[in-house]
């Protein structure tokens, strides 16, 4: 999972956390708060030590910058990053202690679930701050598991990719390569194969991807041979740095499209798609739908409101691909670009 990235931008702060009674041990990343409060959810992962933490906080905070800013959130860029404890822990003492981290920090950071952390930790946060998203659903607001919504969000800027690859053709048919098949990319494959895409699955845990090939008709391959199958979309869904050159060697899909975040393995590699041809829809452009989900929690936004702006994920992937072939850059320089304005002072004092 190690992704080698330049910053774009500093951060603004990052937090040491440390409770060794509770466990907890790990940083907060307030990347850009240019738009509002850094969003941006809690990992809990194993880490070999507090340094590589950090570098995955600020990696991870600066992606949900950019991924906020093209969402069009009033919200900045952050991000939770915390070392999971060997052995049995208490892990709602070791969440209660980092809401309370998260409350210290009056509202500059807004915490929601992420890779290895789910709504009964949120509720367990929500204890000490109210700075706080991702919890239990109510009937007629936004919340609950983000997950359905990013996988939405994925699959409507996939069928924009393919529409802009091919000219308006439908994904009925197509076959698409799924790497990782947890809560966002099982959600997708159950998406596609409604459409009547054809499914080629490959995930870690092989009794996961075993139950939803059978559920859903997909094949299913080992992991490290999921990009080099015969395919015309490749949808990264797992953790980041999926494309490397090795993979671009393998990958026989034209077309990239994915829930993982932090796709490129180093940051030549968006030329080296454009050299390649294939198509690439950027990341953090097309799984935005699930902190879509969690600021509409925050702020008090209905599902309705959820859906409209994960609806619009698909057009504004078309826009960033067109623009991109017209001007003969790469999808992630557009994006970038178009993220930075966003953030830039001078349309902020325009809204």
């Amino acid at each position: 999972m190690v992704v080698q990235t330049s910053p774009k931008m500093p951060p603004e702060e990052c937090i040491r956390l440390e409770d060794k009674a509770a466990g907890l041990d790990g940083y907060i990343v307030i990347h850009s708060s240019a738009r509002g409060p850094a969003a941006g959810g809690c990992r809990l992962w194993t880490y070999d030590d507090p340094a590589a933490a950090l570098t995955d906080a600020m990696r991870l905070a600066e992606g949900m910058s950019y991924k906020n800013a093209m969402a069009e959130l009033p919200l900045g860029g952050g991000k939770a990053v915390l070392r999971r404890p060997a052995g049995n822990f208490d892990r709602r003492a070791l969440f209660e202690a980092f809401g309370k981290a998260v409350a210290q920090l009056d509202g500059r950071y807004v915490t929601a679930e992420d890779v290895g952390t789910g709504v009964e930790d949120m509720e367990a946060v929500a204890l000490h701050t109210s700075h706080v998203a991702g919890r239990t659903a109510r009937p007629g607001f936004a919340g609950g598991d983000p997950s359905p919504w990013t996988a939405l969000g994925v699959f409507e800027a996939m069928k924009a990719a393919f529409a802009f690859r091919h000219g308006g053709a439908s994904l009925n048919g197509a076959t698409v390569a799924v790497q990782g098949v947890g809560s966002v990319g099982a959600g997708l494959c159950r998406l596609l194969a409604a459409e009547g895409a054809k499914l080629v699955l490959a995930d870690i845990v092989d009794a996961r991807v075993a139950a939803l090939a059978a559920e859903l008709g997909g094949t299913v391959v080992p992991i490290a041979e999921i990009a080099g199958v015969e395919a015309d979309v490749f949808a990264p869904c797992a953790l980041g740095g999926a494309l490397d050159m090795a993979t671009l060697d393998a990958m026989r899909a034209r077309i990239v499209c994915g829930a993982a975040n932090n796709q490129l393995a180093t940051p030549e590699i968006a030329d080296e798609l454009l050299a390649r041809d294939i198509t690439y829809a950027p990341d953090y452009v097309v799984n935005a739908g699930g902190i879509i989900n969690v600021a509409a929690e925050y702020l008090g936004e209905n599902e309705s409101e959820v859906r409209a702006r994960v609806l619009a994920i698909g057009p504004r992937t078309t826009a960033i691909l067109e623009k991109a072939r017209d001007e003969g850059k790469s999808s992630s320089f557009v994006a970038d670009r178009e993220a930075e304005r966003l953030m830039s002072r001078e349309v902020l004092e325009s809204l």
